[in-house]
Protein backbone atom coordinates (compact mmCIF):
# COMPACT_ATOMS: atom_id res chain seq x y z
CA UNK A 1 0.00 0.00 0.00
CA UNK A 2 1.29 2.97 -1.24
CA UNK A 3 2.43 5.13 2.19
CA UNK A 4 1.04 9.06 0.19
CA UNK A 5 -2.49 9.47 -0.69
CA UNK A 6 -3.36 12.49 -3.30
CA UNK A 7 -6.99 13.40 -4.10
CA UNK A 8 -7.18 15.85 -6.84
CA UNK A 9 -10.55 16.48 -8.55
CA UNK A 10 -10.30 15.07 -11.94
CA UNK A 11 -9.35 11.23 -13.03
CA UNK A 12 -7.43 12.82 -16.15
CA UNK A 13 -5.39 15.36 -13.38
CA UNK A 14 -4.78 12.21 -11.44
CA UNK A 15 -3.38 10.39 -14.39
CA UNK A 16 -1.12 12.75 -15.22
CA UNK A 17 0.02 13.96 -11.60
CA UNK A 18 0.79 9.72 -10.82
CA UNK A 19 3.38 9.95 -13.69
CA UNK A 20 5.32 12.25 -11.71
CA UNK A 21 5.41 10.98 -8.41
CA UNK A 22 6.74 7.48 -8.01
CA UNK A 23 5.54 4.55 -6.17
CA UNK A 24 5.29 5.76 -2.79
CA UNK A 25 2.11 7.66 -3.87
CA UNK A 26 -1.50 6.25 -5.07
CA UNK A 27 -3.28 9.28 -6.95
CA UNK A 28 -7.10 9.50 -7.11
CA UNK A 29 -10.19 11.34 -7.77
CA UNK A 30 -13.24 13.04 -5.75
CA UNK A 31 -14.69 13.85 -9.10
CA UNK A 32 -15.64 17.59 -7.98
CA UNK A 33 -17.27 18.16 -4.74
CA UNK A 34 -18.16 15.18 -2.33
CA UNK A 35 -20.86 17.58 -1.12
CA UNK A 36 -23.14 19.75 -1.70
CA UNK A 37 -25.81 21.78 -0.43
CA UNK A 38 -29.49 19.34 -1.21
CA UNK A 39 -31.00 20.05 -4.16
CA UNK A 40 -34.35 19.44 -2.96
CA UNK A 41 -34.40 22.05 0.02
CA UNK A 42 -32.65 25.59 0.99
CA UNK A 43 -30.16 23.82 2.81
CA UNK A 44 -29.40 27.03 4.43
CA UNK A 45 -30.30 27.68 8.41
CA UNK A 46 -30.86 31.70 7.99
CA UNK A 47 -32.15 32.46 11.40
CA UNK A 48 -28.58 30.56 12.90
CA UNK A 49 -25.98 32.69 11.27
CA UNK A 50 -26.65 31.00 7.89
CA UNK A 51 -25.10 27.70 8.45
CA UNK A 52 -25.29 25.60 5.66
CA UNK A 53 -25.81 21.75 5.61
CA UNK A 54 -23.83 20.01 3.28
CA UNK A 55 -25.09 16.31 2.33
CA UNK A 56 -23.03 13.71 0.05
CA UNK A 57 -25.46 13.03 -2.92
CA UNK A 58 -26.26 9.75 -2.82
CA UNK A 59 -24.20 8.68 -6.75
CA UNK A 60 -20.80 10.08 -3.79
CA UNK A 61 -21.84 7.55 -1.33
CA UNK A 62 -19.76 4.73 -2.71
CA UNK A 63 -16.73 6.94 -3.78
CA UNK A 64 -16.72 8.45 -0.13
CA UNK A 65 -16.68 4.81 1.14
CA UNK A 66 -13.56 3.90 -1.51
CA UNK A 67 -12.06 7.52 -0.41
CA UNK A 68 -12.32 6.86 3.59
CA UNK A 69 -10.99 3.15 3.39
CA UNK A 70 -7.74 4.62 0.88
CA UNK A 71 -7.21 7.26 3.43
CA UNK A 72 -7.41 5.14 6.44
CA UNK A 73 -4.44 2.74 5.06
CA UNK A 74 -1.71 5.51 4.16
CA UNK A 75 0.13 7.67 6.08
CA UNK A 76 -0.28 11.41 4.91
CA UNK A 77 -2.60 12.49 2.65
CA UNK A 78 -2.21 15.57 0.37
CA UNK A 79 -5.35 17.39 -0.62
CA UNK A 80 -4.40 18.71 -4.23
CA UNK A 81 -7.43 20.59 -5.63
CA UNK A 82 -6.51 23.44 -8.09
CA UNK A 83 -5.74 26.68 -6.60
CA UNK A 84 -9.10 28.94 -6.85
CA UNK A 85 -11.84 29.19 -3.79
CA UNK A 86 -13.52 26.36 -5.61
CA UNK A 87 -10.45 23.81 -5.47
CA UNK A 88 -10.15 25.31 -1.66
CA UNK A 89 -13.72 24.14 -0.85
CA UNK A 90 -13.68 21.19 -2.18
CA UNK A 91 -10.32 20.07 -0.28
CA UNK A 92 -12.47 21.41 2.64
CA UNK A 93 -14.95 18.78 1.58
CA UNK A 94 -12.62 16.06 1.75
CA UNK A 95 -11.47 16.92 5.09
CA UNK A 96 -14.61 16.81 6.96
CA UNK A 97 -16.39 14.59 5.22
CA UNK A 98 -13.70 11.86 5.48
CA UNK A 99 -12.44 13.02 8.63
CA UNK A 100 -9.09 13.60 8.24
CA UNK A 101 -6.40 13.37 10.71
CA UNK A 102 -4.82 17.13 10.63
CA UNK A 103 -1.71 15.96 11.23
CA UNK A 104 -1.69 13.59 8.47
CA UNK A 105 -3.54 16.06 6.52
CA UNK A 106 -1.61 18.43 3.83
CA UNK A 107 -2.74 20.98 1.34
CA UNK A 108 -1.11 21.55 -1.98
CA UNK A 109 -1.38 24.25 -4.86
CA UNK A 110 0.42 23.77 -8.18
CA UNK A 111 -0.94 25.94 -10.91
CA UNK A 112 0.65 23.83 -14.15
CA UNK A 113 0.64 19.95 -13.62
CA UNK A 114 4.30 19.67 -14.33
CA UNK A 115 6.87 17.61 -12.64
CA UNK A 116 8.76 20.48 -11.25
CA UNK A 117 5.47 22.54 -10.49
CA UNK A 118 3.93 18.86 -8.44
CA UNK A 119 7.43 18.53 -6.39
CA UNK A 120 7.92 21.94 -5.67
CA UNK A 121 4.02 22.07 -3.84
CA UNK A 122 4.91 19.03 -2.06
CA UNK A 123 8.16 20.79 -0.86
CA UNK A 124 5.84 23.52 0.27
CA UNK A 125 2.58 22.46 1.35
CA UNK A 126 0.06 24.51 3.68
CA UNK A 127 -2.54 24.26 5.41
CA UNK A 128 -6.42 24.63 4.37
CA UNK A 129 -7.07 28.41 3.40
CA UNK A 130 -10.64 29.09 5.01
CA UNK A 131 -10.58 32.61 3.61
CA UNK A 132 -11.01 30.88 0.28
CA UNK A 133 -13.40 28.54 1.44
CA UNK A 134 -15.53 30.98 3.50
CA UNK A 135 -15.67 33.28 -0.33
CA UNK A 136 -16.65 30.07 -2.04
CA UNK A 137 -19.25 29.58 0.95
CA UNK A 138 -21.16 32.79 0.94
CA UNK A 139 -21.11 32.66 -3.09
CA UNK A 140 -23.11 29.29 -2.87
CA UNK A 141 -25.02 30.24 -0.38
CA UNK A 142 -25.66 33.99 -1.43
CA UNK A 143 -26.70 32.37 -4.76
CA UNK A 144 -28.45 29.61 -3.02
CA UNK A 145 -30.89 32.67 -1.52
CA UNK A 146 -31.50 34.31 -4.78
CA UNK A 147 -32.16 31.62 -6.53
CA UNK A 148 -34.73 29.28 -3.66
CA UNK A 149 -36.44 32.52 -2.84
CA UNK A 150 -36.97 34.39 -6.03
CA UNK A 151 -37.86 31.39 -8.29
CA UNK A 152 -41.13 30.51 -6.27
CA UNK A 153 -42.12 34.29 -6.47
CA UNK A 154 -41.82 34.40 -10.49
CA UNK A 155 -43.88 30.48 -10.51
CA UNK A 156 -46.55 32.34 -8.95
CA UNK A 157 -46.48 35.55 -10.90
CA UNK A 158 -45.71 34.55 -14.32
CA UNK A 159 -45.42 30.57 -14.57
CA UNK A 160 -44.35 27.48 -12.60
CA UNK A 161 -40.71 25.95 -13.64
CA UNK A 162 -39.10 29.43 -14.02
CA UNK A 163 -35.88 30.69 -12.01
CA UNK A 164 -33.99 33.62 -11.31
CA UNK A 165 -30.15 33.45 -10.04
CA UNK A 166 -28.11 36.57 -9.11
CA UNK A 167 -25.21 36.75 -11.83
CA UNK A 168 -27.37 34.72 -14.62
CA UNK A 169 -30.67 37.54 -14.15
CA UNK A 170 -28.17 40.27 -14.64
CA UNK A 171 -26.92 39.06 -17.89
CA UNK A 172 -30.49 38.66 -18.81
CA UNK A 173 -30.73 41.77 -18.41
CA UNK A 174 -27.99 43.29 -20.44
CA UNK A 175 -29.15 41.31 -23.63
CA UNK A 176 -32.58 42.28 -22.83
CA UNK A 177 -31.46 46.21 -22.75
CA UNK A 178 -29.82 45.94 -25.93
CA UNK A 179 -32.75 44.21 -27.74
CA UNK A 180 -34.76 46.84 -27.01
CA UNK A 181 -32.05 49.93 -27.98
CA UNK A 182 -31.97 47.82 -31.09
CA UNK A 183 -36.09 47.84 -31.15
CA UNK A 184 -36.12 51.73 -30.83
CA UNK A 185 -33.45 52.38 -33.43
CA UNK A 186 -33.99 54.39 -36.69
CA UNK A 187 -31.16 54.28 -38.95
CA UNK A 188 -30.13 57.16 -40.63
CA UNK A 189 -28.74 57.22 -44.07
CA UNK A 190 -25.95 59.73 -45.71
CA UNK A 191 -23.51 59.42 -48.65
CA UNK A 192 -19.98 58.41 -47.93
CA UNK A 193 -17.52 59.28 -51.26
CA UNK A 194 -14.85 57.08 -52.41
CA UNK A 195 -12.60 57.75 -54.93
CA UNK A 196 -9.89 55.86 -56.81
CA UNK A 197 -6.97 58.04 -58.19
CA UNK A 198 -4.25 56.51 -60.44
CA UNK A 199 -0.58 57.48 -60.87
CA UNK A 200 1.76 58.96 -63.50
CA UNK A 201 3.40 55.03 -63.22
CA UNK A 202 -0.07 53.67 -63.20
CA UNK A 203 -0.42 53.00 -59.27
CA UNK A 204 -3.66 52.95 -57.97
CA UNK A 205 -4.86 53.71 -54.55
CA UNK A 206 -8.17 54.49 -52.60
CA UNK A 207 -9.05 57.80 -51.06
CA UNK A 208 -11.83 59.20 -48.92
CA UNK A 209 -13.60 62.38 -48.20
CA UNK A 210 -14.01 63.62 -44.76
CA UNK A 211 -17.83 65.15 -44.28
CA UNK A 212 -20.72 62.92 -46.02
CA UNK A 213 -24.02 64.44 -47.50
CA UNK A 214 -27.46 63.79 -46.09
CA UNK A 215 -28.98 62.86 -49.38
CA UNK A 216 -28.78 61.68 -52.75
CA UNK A 217 -29.29 65.38 -54.54
CA UNK A 218 -26.36 67.16 -52.42
CA UNK A 219 -23.86 64.17 -52.72
CA UNK A 220 -24.68 64.46 -56.89
CA UNK A 221 -24.10 68.30 -56.79
CA UNK A 222 -21.04 67.77 -55.66
CA UNK A 223 -19.94 65.07 -57.59
CA UNK A 224 -21.59 67.59 -60.89
CA UNK A 225 -18.90 69.99 -59.37
CA UNK A 226 -16.00 67.17 -59.59
CA UNK A 227 -16.76 66.61 -63.43
CA UNK A 228 -13.58 68.28 -65.40
CA UNK A 229 -11.75 68.76 -62.05
CA UNK A 230 -8.05 68.03 -62.16
CA UNK A 231 -6.33 66.67 -58.77
CA UNK A 232 -2.94 67.02 -56.82
CA UNK A 233 -1.24 65.97 -54.01
CA UNK A 234 -1.57 68.98 -51.53
CA UNK A 235 -0.04 67.74 -48.40
CA UNK A 236 2.10 64.08 -47.21
CA UNK A 237 2.44 63.51 -43.99
CA UNK A 238 4.67 60.42 -42.84
CA UNK A 239 5.02 59.84 -39.13
CA UNK A 240 7.28 56.41 -37.20
CA UNK A 241 4.49 54.41 -35.48
CA UNK A 242 4.78 51.52 -32.96
CA UNK A 243 2.79 49.10 -31.97
CA UNK A 244 2.88 46.37 -29.26
CA UNK A 245 1.57 43.26 -28.19
CA UNK A 246 -1.36 42.29 -25.48
CA UNK A 247 -0.68 40.58 -22.44
CA UNK A 248 -1.08 36.84 -22.24
CA UNK A 249 -4.45 35.52 -21.84
CA UNK A 250 -6.59 36.02 -18.49
CA UNK A 251 -9.74 33.29 -18.62
CA UNK A 252 -11.91 36.56 -20.31
CA UNK A 253 -9.24 37.30 -23.20
CA UNK A 254 -9.10 33.33 -23.95
CA UNK A 255 -12.83 32.97 -24.38
CA UNK A 256 -13.09 36.36 -26.23
CA UNK A 257 -9.75 35.48 -28.53
CA UNK A 258 -10.96 31.71 -29.12
CA UNK A 259 -14.86 32.97 -30.01
CA UNK A 260 -13.64 35.30 -32.90
CA UNK A 261 -10.55 33.20 -34.49
CA UNK A 262 -11.63 30.01 -33.90
CA UNK A 263 -15.42 30.37 -33.55
CA UNK A 264 -15.73 28.48 -30.23
CA UNK A 265 -18.45 28.88 -27.82
CA UNK A 266 -17.48 29.96 -24.27
CA UNK A 267 -18.26 26.84 -22.66
CA UNK A 268 -16.24 24.57 -25.63
CA UNK A 269 -13.37 26.71 -24.95
CA UNK A 270 -13.03 26.16 -21.22
CA UNK A 271 -13.56 22.44 -22.17
CA UNK A 272 -10.92 22.44 -24.23
CA UNK A 273 -8.76 24.27 -22.04
CA UNK A 274 -9.17 22.10 -18.88
CA UNK A 275 -8.18 18.91 -21.14
CA UNK A 276 -4.55 20.75 -22.04
CA UNK A 277 -4.29 21.89 -18.15
CA UNK A 278 -5.21 18.71 -17.04
CA UNK A 279 -2.79 17.29 -19.58
CA UNK A 280 0.35 18.99 -18.00
CA UNK A 281 0.21 20.98 -21.27
CA UNK A 282 -0.68 24.82 -19.93
CA UNK A 283 -1.30 26.26 -17.09
CA UNK A 284 -4.37 26.66 -14.49
CA UNK A 285 -6.94 28.16 -17.00
CA UNK A 286 -9.53 30.02 -14.25
CA UNK A 287 -7.63 33.06 -14.04
CA UNK A 288 -7.60 37.02 -14.32
CA UNK A 289 -3.89 37.71 -13.95
CA UNK A 290 -1.78 38.59 -16.51
CA UNK A 291 1.18 38.22 -14.60
CA UNK A 292 4.40 35.37 -16.20
CA UNK A 293 6.93 34.20 -13.52
CA UNK A 294 10.24 34.40 -14.06
CA UNK A 295 11.11 31.03 -15.59
CA UNK A 296 8.09 31.43 -18.27
CA UNK A 297 9.70 34.95 -19.05
CA UNK A 298 13.16 33.23 -19.55
CA UNK A 299 11.84 30.52 -21.24
CA UNK A 300 10.12 32.97 -23.91
CA UNK A 301 12.75 34.47 -24.18
CA UNK A 302 14.90 31.40 -25.25
CA UNK A 303 12.12 30.64 -27.90
CA UNK A 304 11.95 33.76 -29.10
CA UNK A 305 15.86 34.17 -29.76
CA UNK A 306 15.91 30.77 -30.89
CA UNK A 307 13.40 31.09 -33.71
CA UNK A 308 13.70 34.79 -34.66
CA UNK A 309 16.72 36.34 -33.17
CA UNK A 310 17.38 38.46 -30.55
CA UNK A 311 16.18 42.01 -32.05
CA UNK A 312 12.61 40.19 -31.48
CA UNK A 313 12.98 39.78 -28.21
CA UNK A 314 11.77 42.05 -25.20
CA UNK A 315 10.88 41.38 -21.80
CA UNK A 316 7.81 42.61 -20.29
CA UNK A 317 6.15 42.51 -17.01
CA UNK A 318 2.19 42.86 -17.01
CA UNK A 319 0.10 43.29 -13.92
CA UNK A 320 -3.73 42.90 -13.69
CA UNK A 321 -6.10 45.89 -13.50
CA UNK A 322 -8.24 44.29 -10.84
CA UNK A 323 -8.03 44.28 -7.38
CA UNK A 324 -7.24 41.47 -6.03
CA UNK A 325 -7.02 39.38 -9.06
CA UNK A 326 -7.53 35.88 -7.42
CA UNK A 327 -7.52 32.66 -8.57
CA UNK A 328 -4.54 31.38 -9.89
CA UNK A 329 -1.58 33.71 -9.56
CA UNK A 330 -0.35 33.15 -13.60
CA UNK A 331 -1.78 34.31 -16.95
CA UNK A 332 -2.84 31.27 -19.22
CA UNK A 333 0.06 29.76 -20.61
CA UNK A 334 2.18 27.34 -21.90
CA UNK A 335 4.25 24.76 -19.28
CA UNK A 336 6.72 24.53 -22.29
CA UNK A 337 7.66 26.91 -24.26
CA UNK A 338 9.92 25.23 -26.79
CA UNK A 339 6.64 22.87 -27.60
CA UNK A 340 4.92 25.04 -30.28
CA UNK A 341 2.80 22.07 -31.91
CA UNK A 342 1.84 19.45 -29.29
CA UNK A 343 0.27 16.38 -31.21
CA UNK A 344 -3.07 16.55 -30.26
CA UNK A 345 -6.90 16.59 -31.92
CA UNK A 346 -7.71 19.05 -33.68
CA UNK A 347 -9.53 21.73 -31.49
CA UNK A 348 -6.67 21.27 -28.50
CA UNK A 349 -4.21 21.96 -30.94
CA UNK A 350 -5.95 24.82 -32.53
CA UNK A 351 -6.42 26.25 -28.54
CA UNK A 352 -2.69 25.46 -27.35
CA UNK A 353 -1.43 27.28 -30.31
CA UNK A 354 -3.54 29.84 -30.00
CA UNK A 355 -2.13 30.21 -26.16
CA UNK A 356 1.42 29.59 -27.36
CA UNK A 357 1.09 32.08 -30.13
CA UNK A 358 -0.32 34.94 -27.71
CA UNK A 359 2.16 34.20 -24.72
CA UNK A 360 5.46 34.30 -27.20
CA UNK A 361 4.06 37.69 -28.76
CA UNK A 362 3.53 39.31 -25.46
CA UNK A 363 7.48 38.82 -25.30
CA UNK A 364 8.79 40.46 -28.22
CA UNK A 365 9.72 43.79 -29.31
CA UNK A 366 7.24 46.11 -30.75
CA UNK A 367 6.20 46.69 -34.29
CA UNK A 368 7.52 49.58 -36.01
CA UNK A 369 5.56 51.04 -38.81
CA UNK A 370 5.47 54.12 -40.74
CA UNK A 371 1.51 55.70 -41.33
CA UNK A 372 1.28 58.20 -44.31
CA UNK A 373 -1.70 60.96 -44.43
CA UNK A 374 -1.89 62.18 -47.72
CA UNK A 375 -4.40 65.01 -48.82
CA UNK A 376 -5.79 65.34 -52.44
CA UNK A 377 -7.05 69.01 -53.60
CA UNK A 378 -9.12 69.88 -56.68
CA UNK A 379 -9.52 73.00 -58.48
CA UNK A 380 -13.02 73.17 -58.43
CA UNK A 381 -14.09 73.48 -54.89
CA UNK A 382 -11.94 73.20 -51.27
CA UNK A 383 -12.92 69.71 -50.83
CA UNK A 384 -10.22 67.18 -49.50
CA UNK A 385 -9.92 63.86 -50.12
CA UNK A 386 -7.61 61.76 -48.27
CA UNK A 387 -5.61 58.62 -48.25
CA UNK A 388 -4.02 56.42 -45.18
CA UNK A 389 -1.43 53.93 -45.77
CA UNK A 390 1.12 52.48 -43.12
CA UNK A 391 4.26 50.14 -43.66
CA UNK A 392 6.03 47.91 -41.35
CA UNK A 393 9.10 48.82 -41.06
CA UNK A 394 10.19 46.00 -38.64
CA UNK A 395 7.50 43.29 -37.85
CA UNK A 396 8.36 42.64 -34.11
CA UNK A 397 5.82 40.59 -32.74
CA UNK A 398 3.58 41.12 -35.49
CA UNK A 399 5.53 37.84 -36.58
CA UNK A 400 3.37 35.75 -34.27
CA UNK A 401 0.30 37.08 -33.79
CA UNK A 402 -2.23 40.15 -33.91
CA UNK A 403 -5.11 40.29 -31.66
CA UNK A 404 -8.70 39.91 -32.79
CA UNK A 405 -11.10 42.37 -33.11
CA UNK A 406 -15.15 42.96 -32.14
CA UNK A 407 -17.49 43.66 -35.17
CA UNK A 408 -14.77 45.20 -37.11
CA UNK A 409 -15.73 47.93 -39.53
CA UNK A 410 -13.51 47.36 -42.61
CA UNK A 411 -14.27 50.44 -44.65
CA UNK A 412 -10.93 52.20 -42.53
CA UNK A 413 -8.65 50.16 -42.85
CA UNK A 414 -5.30 51.13 -43.56
CA UNK A 415 -3.54 49.56 -47.23
CA UNK A 416 -0.66 50.38 -48.88
CA UNK A 417 0.10 53.81 -50.68
CA UNK A 418 2.34 54.23 -53.80
CA UNK A 419 5.21 56.45 -53.50
CA UNK A 420 3.95 59.95 -53.52
CA UNK A 421 5.28 63.34 -53.89
CA UNK A 422 3.19 66.96 -52.79
CA UNK A 423 2.13 68.62 -55.71
CA UNK A 424 1.92 65.49 -57.85
CA UNK A 425 -0.92 65.52 -60.58
CA UNK A 426 -3.47 62.70 -60.47
CA UNK A 427 -5.77 61.31 -62.43
CA UNK A 428 -9.33 60.66 -61.07
CA UNK A 429 -10.14 56.93 -62.04
CA UNK A 430 -13.51 57.46 -60.65
CA UNK A 431 -15.75 58.95 -57.90
CA UNK A 432 -18.15 56.96 -56.37
CA UNK A 433 -21.50 58.32 -54.00
CA UNK A 434 -22.85 55.49 -51.81
CA UNK A 435 -25.89 55.43 -49.42
CA UNK A 436 -24.63 54.22 -45.97
CA UNK A 437 -27.00 53.82 -43.40
CA UNK A 438 -25.98 54.46 -39.56
CA UNK A 439 -26.31 50.89 -37.21
CA UNK A 440 -27.87 49.39 -34.41
CA UNK A 441 -26.02 48.88 -31.65
CA UNK A 442 -24.84 45.12 -31.93
CA UNK A 443 -25.93 42.14 -30.40
CA UNK A 444 -24.12 40.19 -28.21
CA UNK A 445 -21.69 37.15 -29.09
CA UNK A 446 -20.84 35.11 -25.86
CA UNK A 447 -17.72 36.42 -26.08
CA UNK A 448 -18.50 39.72 -26.41
CA UNK A 449 -21.19 39.32 -23.38
CA UNK A 450 -17.83 37.99 -21.00
CA UNK A 451 -16.27 41.32 -22.22
CA UNK A 452 -18.89 43.53 -21.13
CA UNK A 453 -19.42 41.05 -17.71
CA UNK A 454 -15.70 41.26 -16.80
CA UNK A 455 -15.60 45.68 -17.69
CA UNK A 456 -18.67 45.69 -14.90
CA UNK A 457 -17.05 43.71 -12.39
CA UNK A 458 -19.54 41.13 -12.29
CA UNK A 459 -18.91 37.45 -12.66
CA UNK A 460 -15.43 35.94 -11.91
CA UNK A 461 -13.68 33.44 -14.56
CA UNK A 462 -14.89 30.56 -13.05
CA UNK A 463 -18.85 31.76 -13.45
CA UNK A 464 -18.54 33.07 -16.93
CA UNK A 465 -19.09 29.89 -18.80
CA UNK A 466 -21.83 28.06 -16.53
CA UNK A 467 -23.73 31.33 -16.47
CA UNK A 468 -23.57 31.70 -19.98
CA UNK A 469 -24.90 27.75 -20.54
CA UNK A 470 -27.37 28.80 -17.74
CA UNK A 471 -29.60 31.55 -19.69
CA UNK A 472 -29.53 29.42 -22.66
CA UNK A 473 -30.60 25.88 -20.98
CA UNK A 474 -33.24 28.20 -19.09
CA UNK A 475 -34.72 28.99 -22.18
CA UNK A 476 -34.55 32.94 -21.79
CA UNK A 477 -31.92 33.84 -24.23
CA UNK A 478 -31.34 31.24 -27.14
CA UNK A 479 -28.50 31.95 -30.47
CA UNK A 480 -29.97 33.77 -33.65
CA UNK A 481 -30.86 32.05 -36.84
CA UNK A 482 -32.03 34.94 -38.97
CA UNK A 483 -29.60 34.93 -41.61
CA UNK A 484 -30.95 39.10 -42.30
CA UNK A 485 -32.76 40.91 -44.68
CA UNK A 486 -32.13 42.50 -48.09
CA UNK A 487 -31.96 46.72 -47.88
CA UNK A 488 -32.03 48.92 -50.89
CA UNK A 489 -29.25 51.74 -51.38
CA UNK A 490 -28.19 54.09 -54.07
CA UNK A 491 -24.56 54.74 -55.70
CA UNK A 492 -23.76 57.83 -57.58
CA UNK A 493 -21.07 57.24 -59.93
CA UNK A 494 -18.71 59.48 -61.24
CA UNK A 495 -16.07 58.49 -64.33
CA UNK A 496 -14.52 59.66 -67.35
CA UNK A 497 -17.09 62.77 -66.77
CA UNK A 498 -20.44 60.71 -66.56
CA UNK A 499 -22.44 60.44 -63.95
CA UNK A 500 -24.81 57.64 -63.48
CA UNK A 501 -26.61 55.94 -60.78
CA UNK A 502 -27.79 52.67 -59.99
CA UNK A 503 -29.76 50.82 -57.01
CA UNK A 504 -27.71 47.97 -54.90
CA UNK A 505 -28.90 45.32 -52.18
CA UNK A 506 -26.89 44.58 -48.74
CA UNK A 507 -28.18 42.22 -46.12
CA UNK A 508 -28.79 43.89 -43.28
CA UNK A 509 -29.74 42.78 -39.63
CA UNK A 510 -28.37 39.42 -39.71
CA UNK A 511 -27.95 37.84 -35.77
CA UNK A 512 -26.93 34.47 -36.62
CA UNK A 513 -25.04 33.30 -33.19
CA UNK A 514 -25.69 36.19 -31.11
CA UNK A 515 -27.72 35.87 -28.11
CA UNK A 516 -31.46 36.89 -28.27
CA UNK A 517 -33.64 37.43 -25.46
CA UNK A 518 -36.77 35.28 -25.87
CA UNK A 519 -40.14 36.20 -25.26
CA UNK A 520 -40.25 34.47 -21.96
CA UNK A 521 -36.60 35.88 -20.78
CA UNK A 522 -38.13 39.35 -21.43
CA UNK A 523 -40.95 39.02 -19.49
CA UNK A 524 -39.04 37.56 -16.60
CA UNK A 525 -36.21 40.51 -16.83
CA UNK A 526 -39.14 43.10 -16.57
CA UNK A 527 -40.81 41.28 -13.99
CA UNK A 528 -37.47 41.34 -11.98
CA UNK A 529 -36.12 44.90 -12.96
CA UNK A 530 -39.78 45.91 -11.69
CA UNK A 531 -39.91 44.23 -8.42
CA UNK A 532 -36.25 43.71 -7.40
CA UNK A 533 -34.24 46.75 -8.75
CA UNK A 534 -31.20 46.27 -5.93
CA UNK A 535 -30.35 42.56 -6.91
CA UNK A 536 -30.66 43.44 -11.07
CA UNK A 537 -28.37 46.66 -10.15
CA UNK A 538 -24.69 45.88 -11.99
CA UNK A 539 -23.14 48.09 -9.53
CA UNK A 540 -24.96 46.13 -6.85
CA UNK A 541 -23.48 42.74 -8.48
CA UNK A 542 -20.12 44.08 -8.97
CA UNK A 543 -20.53 45.30 -5.15
CA UNK A 544 -20.95 41.64 -4.28
CA UNK A 545 -18.56 39.84 -6.18
CA UNK A 546 -15.79 42.67 -4.51
CA UNK A 547 -17.24 41.64 -1.13
CA UNK A 548 -15.90 37.45 -2.10
CA UNK A 549 -12.98 39.01 -2.81
CA UNK A 550 -12.21 40.78 0.75
CA UNK A 551 -13.38 37.79 2.04
CA UNK A 552 -11.12 35.27 0.37
CA UNK A 553 -8.28 38.07 1.32
CA UNK A 554 -9.64 37.82 4.84
CA UNK A 555 -10.73 41.39 5.11
CA UNK A 556 -14.41 40.89 5.63
CA UNK A 557 -16.88 38.36 7.99
CA UNK A 558 -18.70 36.26 5.35
CA UNK A 559 -21.57 36.06 7.69
CA UNK A 560 -21.70 39.70 8.01
CA UNK A 561 -22.04 40.03 4.31
CA UNK A 562 -24.34 37.58 4.46
CA UNK A 563 -26.79 39.29 7.16
CA UNK A 564 -26.41 42.35 5.34
CA UNK A 565 -27.27 41.02 2.24
CA UNK A 566 -30.57 39.37 3.71
CA UNK A 567 -31.95 41.74 5.64
CA UNK A 568 -33.46 43.77 2.76
CA UNK A 569 -33.67 40.90 0.39
CA UNK A 570 -36.06 38.51 2.18
CA UNK A 571 -38.59 41.14 3.32
CA UNK A 572 -38.27 42.43 -0.47
CA UNK A 573 -39.23 39.30 -1.27
CA UNK A 574 -41.98 38.55 1.02
CA UNK A 575 -43.66 42.31 -0.42
CA UNK A 576 -43.45 41.02 -3.88
CA UNK A 577 -45.22 37.82 -3.38
CA UNK A 578 -48.09 39.55 -1.33
CA UNK A 579 -48.65 42.67 -3.21
CA UNK A 580 -47.16 42.47 -6.89
CA UNK A 581 -49.26 42.66 -10.33
CA UNK A 582 -48.87 39.41 -12.10
CA UNK A 583 -46.84 40.01 -14.85
CA UNK A 584 -49.07 39.59 -18.56
CA UNK A 585 -46.66 38.07 -21.09
CA UNK A 586 -49.75 37.72 -23.74
CA UNK A 587 -50.16 39.14 -26.87
CA UNK A 588 -53.11 39.63 -28.18
CA UNK A 589 -53.22 38.35 -31.87
CA UNK A 590 -55.97 39.94 -33.98
CA UNK A 591 -57.18 39.21 -37.30
CA UNK A 592 -55.23 42.31 -39.08
CA UNK A 593 -52.34 41.38 -40.55
CA UNK A 594 -50.25 44.32 -39.17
Amino acid sequence: MAKNLVIVESPAKAKTIEKFLGKDFKVTSSFGHIADLPSRELGVDVDNDFVPKYVVDKEKKALVKKLKDLAAKAELIWLASDEDREGEAISWHLAETLKLDSDRTRRIVFNSITKSAIQKAIENPRSIDYNLVNAQQARRILDRLVGYELSPVLWKKIKPGLSAGRVQSVAVRLIVEREREIDVFTPESSFRLVAEFLTENNAVFTARLGKTYPDAASARAFLEELREASFKVSSLDTKPATKSPSPPFTTSTLQQEASRKLYFSVSRTMQVAQRLYEAGLITYMRTDSVNLSGEAIAAAKDAIVNSYGESYSKIRKFSSKSKGAQEAHEAIRPTDMSLQSPNLERDQSRLYELIWKRTLASQMSDARLERTQVGIANDRNDAEFSAKGEVIKFDGFLKVYLEGKDEEDTEDQDGLLPALTTGQVLLSKYITATQRFSRPPYRYTEASLVKKLEELGIGRPSTYAPTISTIQNRGYVEKGTIEGSPRAYQQILLESGELSEKTLSETVGSDKGKLVPTDIGMIVNDFLVTNFANILDYNFTAKVEKDFDDIATGEEDWKKILKNFYKDFHPNVAEVEEHAERASGERVLGEDPK
